[in-house]
């Protein structure tokens, strides 16, 4: 999965687009009992490069898509020329892909993914997620990770954060639903000074339409995704599925199987529940700001 645009429809984007074109294929193909061999011997493939295909996780050739609609039969001009249309759309190039030499795939992957969701629920146990920090916060966590890159690899790592965040404003984008343990907002990355600021983000974040903020407290103990951090991503269009994502330190894992999916719905549900309401998040967020600074 890859690929989105800044100036894509509102949960829509090239993501998107491929993963609803390559299932589309996969039904013309099984509606014609056409085995992934024979498709692929159609095309000069392989049987594994229509399945990739088919999970819209390769970009399309529009020789391809017009040799696998013929092959399947679909010969309405209307419908043809519809299907090519979105092959087309779904090889634009995302934003992001300027910054290809800081980004590896696997993540320029999720921010496809991020792009094109109508509800990101995230769960972070060290870090404030990304959709949220300062750029002083960006730039020290970024450090932390990359303590020999150049400044200019640092500050366009940071540009990428900054740039993923107009999101939540943007007409139409996504509804953020953040927890966080309380430690992560304990931690002083960047210093004192970095970290009140952050807090203060987090404050007026809040209070915008698109976010919702809940804070585990200490005193919670341990909780049902103690196991680190995670994502779920979900789609405005009915055929995709729900997307867990999981960050490792050089890779990710991305898990679409419902019963994984659900596994992992349940933890969130069960972190919800842990955490503070949220409405109870501005005055914990400000007693917190209180006290960064004056631990007497």
């Amino acid at each position: 999965m890859s690929a989105g645009s800044q100036e894509e429809a509102p949960g829509g984007g090239p993501t998107v687009l491929r993963i609803l074109l390559g299932s589309q294929l996969r039904k013309l193909r099984e509606s014609k009992g056409i085995t992934r061999e024979a498709a692929g011997y159609e095309i000069r493939a392989s049987g594994s490069k229509i399945s990739r295909i088919e999970l819209g996780r390769v970009s399309f050739k529009e020789r391809d898509v017009t040799d696998l609609l013929t092959m399947y039969g679909v010969s309405d001009s209307a419908e043809r020329d519809a299907l090519i249309g979105l092959a087309r759309q779904a090889n634009s190039p995302g934003w992001w892909q300027h910054f290809g030499d800081v980004l590896p795939n696997w993540f320029q992957a999720y921010l496809g993914l991020e792009a094109a969701a109508s509800l990101i629920r995230t769960y972070e146990i060290q870090f404030v997620p990304g959709l949220l920090q300062t750029p002083d916060y960006a730039r020290a966590v970024v450090m932390l990770g990359h303590a020999g890159a150049s400044s200019d690899e640092i500050t366009r790592r940071v540009d990428v954060r900054l740039q993923r965040q107009q999101i939540l404003t943007r007409a139409g984008g996504p509804q953020l639903w953040a927890v966080i343990d309380e430690a992560v907002l304990r931690r002083p990355i960047g210093g004192v000074d970095v970290m009140r600021a952050q807090i203060e983000a987090l404050i007026e974040a809040s209070k915008l339409p698109s976010v919702r903020l809940q804070i585990i407290p200490f005193q919670t103990g341990g909780h049902a995704a103690a196991g680190g951090p995670f994502a779920i991503l979900r789609f405005p269009e009915p055929e995709l599925p729900d997307v867990v994502y999981v960050e490792q330190l050089t890779s990710a894992i991305y898990l679409d199987k419902r019963e994984d999916v659900d596994h992992y719905a349940m933890a969130m549900e069960r972190v919800c529940i842990d955490a503070e309401a949220p409405n109870d998040t501005h005055e914990i967020l400000g007693k917190l700001l209180n006290e960064v600074g004056n631990p007497g």
